[in-house]
């Protein structure tokens, strides 16, 4: 499969302008001949640094699910929950919808975007032949996605510039949202980090139909691939 990068081309990640890859001295960096940021084909260390965001997001949501991300403290008493506690007492109470919001943008996202971050880093890193285009979809639903988790602390934000009535009542933040605020960044960073580039490049290893159709065989074709072989 032909591509920009074995044609010598590359496309500068700031401006965009597609243009030729000059050869420069050993250690010297290229830069863009429009806005003059630095060349790569690639983005570096695409894979180490988005494996590192998301093993240190998936540690943060730990805190982020086990302690109180919201505490309410009124004459009736002291309350505090957890995302899990708080979906729990909207479905008791009878407001569906509401808790399924809260699930899906505070517990089935994350979890969903870091399986999607692993699946595509697992990809690249194993040299999966998986279909480039879905691949590609997924990244751009997980990038997508990803910004929609903070709605528990946009909530909590709200709540706690509202509701602020000295000793009659007062929300505050728990310890989990600054965990679980971590962990949403963290999640944005390791999608920004990963090159999807990556992805194509792994079909230069597909082989073609005339390499796994065995009626399409030649004796040059079997003298060419023993040649290889050796």
């Amino acid at each position: 499969m032909t591509t920009a990068r074995s044609q010598g081309l590359v496309s500068c990640h700031c401006c965009g302008l597609l243009q030729q890859l000059q050869t420069g001295k050993k250690g010297q960096r290229l830069h863009c001949d429009r806005c003059n940021s630095i060349l790569h084909s690639r983005s570096p260390l695409s894979l180490t640094k988005s494996w590192a965001f998301s093993l240190a997001a998936i540690v943060m949501l730990i805190p982020a699910n086990l302690y109180p991300i919201m505490e309410v403290n009124s004459l009736a008493g002291s309350s505090a929950d957890t995302i899990l506690s708080g979906t729990l007492y909207l479905i008791r109470a009878g407001q569906y919808p509401i808790a399924a919001v809260i699930f899906i943008a505070s517990v089935a996202v994350p979890l969903l975007k870091l399986a999607g971050m692993a699946l595509l880093l697992t990809t690249t890193q194993r040299r999966w032949q998986l279909n480039p285009r879905q691949c590609t979809t997924l990244y751009r639903m997980v990038e997508f996605i990803g910004r929609w988790s903070m709605l528990d602390i946009f909530v909590i934000a709200i709540l706690m510039a509202l509701v602020n009535l000295g000793q009659i009542a007062d929300i505050i933040a728990g310890p989990a949202s600054t965990a679980f605020l971590c962990a949403v960044i963290l999640t944005m960073l390791a999608a920004s980090s990963y090159d999807p580039r990556l992805l194509w490049d792994l079909q230069r290893d597909i082989p073609t139909t005339r390499e796994t159709d065995p009626s399409t065989f030649t004796e040059s074709d079997s003298a060419s691939q023993a040649k290889e072989s050796l």
